[in-house]
C-alpha cells in the first residue's frame, strides 16, 4: 500500500476513539477466528525472541499484516516489512494446533527463507498470495522494505511458487527491467490455471506504474500491458474516510482482481479496479495471454459502472460459481455481486458489516471448500495514526459462501431480487466475452505418496462443500435457458443463474451440477476418491 499524501484532516477524533473502545460485539455473519492485539511470531525459543527484541529485529509494535490464504490445514498470512524489526513477511498459522485465539505466525516454509535481503533464497516482503489447484503457493516478492518516501528495493520483483505437499520453492523468476518502471508498486496477484497444472498464469497488478504484468508458467516469461487508461485512478475518487480520518490515496491505480470460472471458449474473464475508482473493469483473459496483443488491445478491455458512492475497494475474489466478493473499505463491510447480473448498484450486496470489527479489511479469498476468509487491520490507523495495542487491532473472519450471500441481492435463490434474466444480443458495441459451461476439473487428490499435481481435462467437481445453490433437476437441458427449475429443496432459481448478457459481457455462473449427465462420471471419479481420502486422514496428514 502506498502511504497517503499530507495535509491529513482527522475527522470525529472523539468518534474515533469511541469507535475503538467499543469492540465487544462482533460481525453479524462472518465469525471471528483469530485476533491480536500485535502479532506475535513463532520464535525457535524465547530466549531468541528476547535477543532479536533487543537487537530491535523483532518491533512487535510495527507489524501489520495484510494478505490472508487458506489450504489443507494451514492459514497464511503475509507481512510487508514496512517498518524495521519485522522477522518473517511470509508467515502461516496451523490450525490444528491453534483453532483460534492469538497464535504465533510460523515462517513460511521456513525462517532462513524470510531474510530480507537475501534475493536469491528468500522472501524480502510479501503482500497478497494465492493458492493455485495444483497446490502450488503463489508469492511475489516485491523485494522492497519501507513504504512511500521509505522505500527501497534491496531486491527485484520476483515470482516464488511453493509446492505445498513438500513446502519447497519450486520456481522462481524475476521481472523483466521493462515488466516495471520506476513508479512500480505491486501488491496484488491473480493466478489462473488451464486446462493442466503447465497450463498456469498469474497476473499482477502494477498500482503506481499502472500496469498489468502477465507471467507465463509454462513459458517461464512476463510481459506487461501499459498506460490503458482503465488502469489509472479516477481524479475525482481520491478522498477517503475511513475510521474517522479523512487522506487522499489519488495516485492508486488498477488494485484488486478477480478471475471468473472458465468460459467455453477455454479462457476466463478479469475483472480490475483502480483503488481510487468505484469502477469495474474487465478484459478476457485470451488477450493477457498473448503477447503480441500488449500495444494493441484497447478496445478489448470493458468498462462497467460505478458501483456507487463511498465504494473503494482493494481485493476482489470471484467464486467458481461466479460470484465476486470485494472489500469496501470506507464502509468497513464486505459487498458482493453474482456476475449474471448487471454490474450496477442496485445488484450490489452487502454481505456484512462491522464499524469496529471489519475496519479496514484488507483481504477476501475463497477456499478450496467455499469457506470465506476475511482480515481486517485497521491500516490507515497504523499509517497516519498510532493503533491502541491494548486493544484487537487485527482480526481473521470465516463463514461459508453461502452464509454470507444468503438474503442478499447476490442470492438468486430469491426470485424477488432483480428482472427476469433471459439471454439477449447486447446492444452496445462492445467485444463480447464468451459464454457457455465452464471447465471443471478433477481436483488433486492422490490416494498415496505426494506426487507432481496434475488436472485432468475431464468434468468433475470441485471438492465438496457447504454449497448454496442445490442441485438441478436431470430433466433440464443445459443449452436452454430456465425461467425457472424446480430442484429437491423446492427452491426457485431464476435463469439468470445459467447465463446472461449485460454491459456487452456475456455472463455466467454454472457449475457442474447443471450438467447431470457429467454429474454422475464427477461423483464416481472425483468426489469418491476425495472422501475416502479425507476420511483416511491423508488431507491433513499431507496438509
Amino acid at each position: 500500500m502506498h502511504a497517503p499524501r499530507l495535509p491529513i484532516r482527522l475527522l470525529g477524533l472523539l468518534g474515533l476513539l469511541l469507535l475503538l473502545a467499543g469492540h465487544a460485539h462482533a460481525a453479524y455473519k462472518l465469525q471471528e477466528r483469530y485476533s491480536w492485539n500485535q502479532l506475535d511470531f513463532a520464535f525457535p525459543s524465547e530466549r531468541l525472541k528476547d535477543q532479536a527484541i533487543a537487537s530491535g529485529d523483532y518491533i512487535p509494535q510495527n507489524a501489520l499484516p495484510v494478505g490472508v490464504e487458506h489450504f489443507g490445514n494451514r492459514l497464511f498470512v503475509t507481512v510487508p516489512r514496512w517498518r524495521d524489526g519485522i522477522p518473517a513477511t511470509l508467515t502461516y498459522i496451523n490450525m490444528d494446533r491453534s483453532l483460534s485465539g492469538s497464535p504465533e505466525l510460523i515462517p513460511y516454509p521456513d525462517w532462513r527463507s524470510n531474510t530480507a535481503g537475501d534475493c536469491a533464497n528468500s522472501i524480502t516482503t510479501a503482500y497478497r498470495i494465492k493458492v493455485d489447484e495444483c497446490a502450488r503457493l503463489w508469492v511475489l516478492d516485491t523485494g522492497t522494505v519501507g513504504i512511500g518516501n521509505t522505500t527501497t528495493n534491496p531486491c527485484p520483483y520476483a515470482v516464488n511458487v511453493f509446492d505445498l505437499t513438500t513446502n519447497t520453492r519450486i520456481r522462481r523468476y524475476e521481472l523483466r527491467p521493462e515488466d516495471t518502471n520506476p513508479n512500480t508498486f505491486i501488491a496484488n496477484i491473480a493466478v489462473d490455471v488451464g486446462k493442466t497444472c503447465d497450463d498456469a498464469m498469474a497476473y499482477f497488478s502494477d498500482e503506481l506504474g499502472y500496469g498489468l504484468i502477465t507471467y507465463s508458467w509454462e513459458q517461464n516469461k512476463s510481459w506487461r500491458f501499459s498506460a490503458h487508461s482503465y488502469f489509472f485512478p479516477d481524479p475525482l475518487r481520491g478522498d477517503y474516510n475511513i475510521a474517522g480520518l479523512n487522506f487522499q490515496w489519488g495516485e492508486e491505480g488498477i488494485f484488486g482482481m478477480a478471475l471468473s470460472p472458465i468460459r467455453s471458449d477455454g479462457y476466463r474473464t478479469l475483472y480490475f479496479s483502480p483503488l481510487a475508482s468505484h469502477r469495474q473493469f474487465a478484459v478476457s483473459t485470451r488477450i493477457l495471454r498473448d503477447e503480441s496483443r500488449t500495444e494493441d488491445s484497447y478496445h478489448d478491455f470493458i468498462a462497467l459502472d460505478e458501483r456507487g458512492p463511498n465504494s473503494h475497494t482493494t481485493a476482489r475474489v470471484m467464486s467458481d460459481d461466479g460470484i465476486e466478493l470485494f472489500n469496501l473499505i470506507d464502509q468497513n463491510a464486505v459487498g458482493c455481486w453474482h456476475s449474471s447480473m448487471p454490474y450496477t448498484p442496485q445488484f450490489h450486496g452487502i454481505v456484512d458489516r462491522d464499524d469496529v470489527g471489519l475496519v479496514f479489511p484488507a483481504d477476501v479469498k475463497i477456499d478450496e471448500n467455499k469457506n470465506v476468509w476475511v482480515l481486517s487491520d485497521r491500516m490507515p490507523v497504523f499509517l497516519l495514526s498510532d493503533l491502541d495495542y491494548n486493544d484487537v487491532n487485527f482480526r481473521i473472519y470465516t463463514a461459508p459462501l453461502g452464509v454470507l450471500i444468503e438474503n442478499t441481492v447476490c442470492d438468486l435463490r430469491n426470485n424477488a431480487y432483480g428482472p427476469s434474466n433471459s439471454v439477449n444480443s447486447p446492444n452496445q458495441q462492445q467485444p463480447s466475452l464468451p459464454v457457455g459451461p465452464p471447465n471443471i476439473y478433477k481436483p488433486y487428490r492422490p490416494a498415496g505418496p505426494p506426487k507432481k499435481p496434475q488436472l485432468s481435462t475431464s468434468w468433475a467437481p470441485a471438492p465438496p462443500s457447504r454449497t448454496y445453490l442445490p442441485a438441478v433437476s436431470p430433466s433440464v437441458d443445459p443449452g436452454q435457458s430456465i425461467s425457472s427449475v424446480s430442484v429437491s429443496t423446492g427452491v426457485e432459481i431464476p435463469k439468470a443463474y445459467v447465463f446472461n448478457q449485460h454491459n456487452g459481457l456475456n455472463y455466467e455462473t454454472s457449475g457442474p451440477h447443471l450438467f447431470p449427465s457429467h454429474q454422475s462420471i464427477a461423483q464416481r471419479e472425483g468426489l469418491k476418491s476425495y472422501v475416502n481420502a479425507r476420511q483416511a486422514g491423508w488431507w491433513h496428514h499431507h496438509h
